[in-house]
């Protein structure tokens, strides 16, 4: 069976701004039957987009990231996160999303070179470099 598909909150952005790399990201957004949505991305971004386009913007971006299996960030969750992020040199919000992965057998997809060397993420360069 195909793992479920985790999408960075980077990702998310890219195809909410239609960016270079919005089709690297389309068909894991699009499939919200096997898509799982971490909390902490939820998070960064309706912060970033209520920040650039408003509040209605961020709102409707929430309700798009809502179609996906909403993860909350629980204990167990936590302790893997905080384990990861020391292990791997990993910021707060990427080791959630990390671990959020992992507890759900998720492939990440992102831009975020800090997953770059991490198994079971799908990276493509920022700017769609390739």
């Amino acid at each position: 069976m195909k793992p479920l598909n985790l999408v960075d909150s980077c990702g998310w952005l890219e195809y909410f701004a239609d960016g270079p790399n919005a089709s690297f990201y389309a068909s894991s957004i699009e499939n919200v039957d096997r898509l799982v949505v971490p909390t902490i991305c939820i998070l960064e971004v309706f912060k970033n987009v209520l920040r650039q386009r408003g509040e209605n913007a961020a709102l409707q971006a929430v309700a798009a990231m809502e179609q996906g299996r909403v993860a909350a960030l629980d204990t167990p969750t936590s302790l893997s996160a905080a384990k990861l992020g020391a292990e791997l040199g990993l910021p707060l919000a990427d080791s959630v999303i990390l671990a959020t992965a992992r507890a759900h057998k998720a492939l990440i997809w992102t831009q975020d070179a800090d997953f770059k060397n991490i198994d079971g993420v799908r990276y493509v360069k920022a700017g769609g470099k390739g």
